[in-house]
This record gives structure tokens, sequence and C-alpha cells, in this order.
């Protein structure tokens, strides 16, 4: 199989994933509603809270999820070949790195814009709280 098609494909993966598993995320496991308040409206002051254009943050995600797969897809490509090192970049992507980086910004959202390991802190009883931040 030709590179530019493999490329292709694994771009057309991302953008189907985008597209529809991260609408299915906000509606129906998230319940994402459009006038819900948003920390950068809240608390905007300018400095650590500016409402940000979508493609600003589209780079910013982008750039916070591309973690593990340059790690990890090597290391499989030398022990398994270069199909389930692809297979992990693309499907790891979009159905693991994104799903948790867009639930962990949901969780932000709707405490205030505070850090993932602060909200279990203050819905939950203190052991488990305690030991989010650990």
């Amino acid at each position: 199989m030709n590179a530019a098609v493999v490329c292709l494909l694994a771009l057309g993966s991302f953008g189907l994933g985008y597209v529809v598993y991260s609408r299915l995320l906000a509606r129906r496991v998230f319940d994402l509603r459009d006038d819900e308040p948003v920390p950068a409206r809240e608390l905007e002051d300018g400095v650590d809270f500016v409402p940000t254009e979508r493609h600003v943050l589209l780079g910013h995600h982008f750039a916070s999820i591309a973690g593990a797969a340059p790690i990890i897809g090597p290391a499989i490509a030398v022990v398994w070949g270069w199909v389930p090192a692809l297979l992990w970049v693309v499907l790891g992507t979009v159905f693991m790195g994104a799903a948790h980086d867009f639930g962990t910004l949901v969780l932000s959202l709707r405490h205030r814009a505070r850090a993932s390991a602060a909200s279990p802190q203050r819905s939950s009883a203190p052991g488990p709280g305690r030991s989010s931040c650990w």
C-alpha cells in the first residue's frame, strides 16, 4: 500500500473522530450545552482567563494529545511491525487520548477551571480526594 494512502486514511480517521466521536461525547456523555457558562467568560481577567478562538484551542489540544503516541508507537513498531503501531497511534489518539483530554477539560470547565486533581477533593470523601493528588 502506498504511504500517501496510509497517511490520508490516518488523517481521515482523525477528521472522522473529531467530527463524529467528539460530537457523540459532547452530546450524550458530557451533555454539553451552548449556554453553559465557561471560566474564560465568568472569570475573565485578561491574564489567566481570556476568551480564545476555537482554532487556537484546537492547536493547544492537538499539541497536548500527541504525548504517548510518538513514544510508544515506535516501540510497538519494533516488536510487532508498522500496522499495530499505526493502529495504536490513530485509534489510541482518537478513542483514548482525545476522549480522556476532552473529559478532563469538561471536568475543569464545570469546576471553575480547577485542575482535575482538585475536583475529586471537593466532591468525594477525604480518602479518595487526597489520593487523587498523589
